[in-house]
């Protein structure tokens, strides 16, 4: 199935931790939809959410992954699917103008006032990197308003996954 990330998971660590099959398919863009940090997370701090808008001049974007069947319910697990979190099938166009179907995750549960933690923004913007993102759309990330996590431990765990990095040549986690 093709999953499409343009949160935490474009990281290829973050994701090849939940989804170990997973392959990179292509980037593309979501359109009629926002980047919004507002999704309530059970740690106090906000995630990213695809905001449908309707308006024709938002666009979010990210990256298809193709992943098997039977790692979608630990990547549902995680992301907190029916608590949090829904999916819905969306139309995607690559940066060649080819239109794919793919599935993603959008937030039920909103809070405007929160703000992403340092670490998940670190995910979001590892893995625009990695995947290539445009300049432009690495900057609006880079604008995003962050706050310090109050539990280190969970800092340090989520920075982990990076240890085995190796950027000069290929990624290795």
């Amino acid at each position: 199935m093709l999953y499409f990330s343009y949160g935490s998971n474009m990281s290829v660590c973050r994701l090849l931790k939940r989804v170990p099959s997973a392959k990179f398919v292509a980037t593309a863009s979501l359109n009629e939809h926002d980047l919004r940090f507002h999704k309530k997370s059970k740690d106090g701090s906000s995630k990213c959410d695809a905001y449908y808008t309707g308006n024709s001049g938002h666009s979010i974007i990210g990256v298809i992954f193709e992943i098997p069947e039977t790692e979608k319910p630990e990547l549902d697990r995680k992301e907190g699917l029916g608590n949090g979190y829904e999916e819905k099938e969306v139309m995607l166009t690559t940066p060649a103008g080819e239109q794919i179907k793919a599935l993603t995750y959008y937030a039920t549960n909103i809070d405007e006032t929160l703000r992403p933690y340092q670490w998940y923004k670190y995910h979001v913007l590892t893995g625009a990197k990695e995947n290539g993102l445009p300049d432009f759309y690495l900057k609006k990330l880079e604008n995003i308003k962050s706050i310090q996590d109050p539990k280190q431990e969970r800092y340090d765990r989520e920075m982990a996954i990076y240890a085995g990095k190796n950027s000069s040549t290929h990624i290795f986690c």
